[in-house]
């Protein structure tokens, strides 16, 4: 049994054992869970990935004489401008002005992803904002050009990051899809699977005991906080005997203050025929309390499963090809209904290695201690969809 403050007591003193996730199931393969817990404190886990549900909120200053802003642009991308005078929250998957479905603008790609990452990396962006003029605020307009230097706040929030699993598309249709997945070719010509699997941090903590509201993490290339559920959090998704869920389960919120943050780990993205996104690296430490921390870890892609779903159903509910472990998705091949169909990863499998490597180097070096959560995270919270399309509800 160990706890978070004597574990932070030796990464203080550099004296932290630190495996990152591949490592420990090795060494829990060839000594046993029980061993292992006694030679390690901390596992590392990391994924790189696209992550739609999030968005940056910054804070510009007050001009002279003050403006109050209600609509804003940045690089042509919307901001919400909602709340406060100066401050916007600009959302990852929000599109260019001037494009149509983000197909049709000077540069089609383009979004709020990447206007992120171009703040991140240190470059200068446009700023065009319309004011509602008051006796406080007269200013009715501003053009300028803004940096992460020349603000006052700029920080992500991510209001849904790290699913806990998610699904495989496929495409049994007679024409290619366009989808959050990437394009899926019709007669089922490819597969696209969204999370790492044994890489996961959640798959490796399925019931989310070393994780809650206030856990510090890797976020974007700088320290950043479990700030609550994500949104589509669903813990009681059907479970395997080992735990793991089979198919979308937890999420979390994420909150980091990106003026810390680094270009190689943030990346805008697009998605052709569905808009753009943003790419970002996330590693959360697991410490290493008891055996069954390490038991949990050393789960394997064998041992994983994800639904595959036929996106050619236009529904909210499709039907699906069953369960495919992650062992036959990273083969590069599954096989449905007698079918081999190529398969192919969302996230990055060598980033996600490389932002569990760079974590661990942190802790080790004494850069990055761990924190206890001052809540849980929801074990009983249910999932509910919107069916009522114009329908009357009675609400008693």
């Amino acid at each position: 049994m160990r706890t978070i403050a004597e574990i932070n007591s030796k990464i203080r003193a550099q004296r932290a054992v630190v495996w990152t996730i591949e490592e420990a199931k090795a060494q829990i393969a060839e000594l046993g869970a029980a061993e292992a817990a006694k030679a390690v404190d901390v596992i590392t886990t990391g994924t790189f990935e696209p992550v739609e549900s999030s968005g940056a909120i910054l804070n510009l200053g007050h001009t002279d004489p003050p403006i109050k802003i209600r609509e804003c642009r940045l690089e042509g991308v919307l901001a919400y401008a909602g709340f406060g005078a100066v401050d916007l929250y600009l959302g990852a998957s929000q599109m260019a002005e001037g494009s149509r479905d983000g197909l049709e603008t000077e540069e089609p790609h383009r979004g709020g992803g990447h206007v992120i990452a171009d703040l991140i990396a240190g470059k200068s962006v446009s700023l065009r904002a319309i004011g509602q003029a008051t006796d406080c605020y007269p200013r009715a307009s501003l053009e300028t050009s803004i940096t992460k230097d020349s603000i006052n706040q700029f920080y992500l929030f991510n209001p849904r990051n790290l699913y806990q699993n998610f699904i495989v598309g496929v495409n049994s249709g007679e024409r290619p899809l366009f989808t959050y997945l990437g394009p899926l070719q019709p007669f089922l010509g490819n597969a696209v699977y969204a999370n790492s699997g044994a890489l996961s941090p959640l798959l490796n903590d399925p019931d989310l005991q070393t994780v809650g509201i206030g856990t510090r993490l890797f976020l974007g290339g700088g320290i950043g906080y479990v700030a609550w559920e994500g949104t589509q959090h669903f813990p009681l998704q059907k479970r395997l005997p080992n735990r793991t869920p089979i198919g979308p389960a937890a999420t979390v919120a994420l909150i980091g203050d990106a003026k810390q943050m680094q270009a190689q780990w943030v990346r805008g993205c697009y998605f052709k025929g569905y808009g753009p996104s943003l790419m970002l690296g996330i590693g959360l430490p697991i410490p290493v309390l008891n055996e069954a921390v390490v038991q949990h870890c050393a789960v394997t892609d064998e041992s994983l499963v994800a639904p595959v779903v036929d996106f050619s159903i236009p529904r909210r509910v499709r039907p699906t090809f069953g369960l495919v472990s992650y062992r036959q998705l990273k083969s590069g091949r599954i096989s449905i209904n007698g079918t081999p169909v190529r398969t192919a990863p969302l996230a990055s499998l060598h980033l996600s290695r490389q932002v569990a490597l760079t974590l661990k180097a942190w802790i080790e070096a004494g850069q990055f201690e761990l924190t206890e959560a001052v809540a849980p995270l929801p074990a009983e919270r249910t999932f509910i969809p919107q069916d009522t399309w114009g329908a009357q509800v009675d609400i008693g």
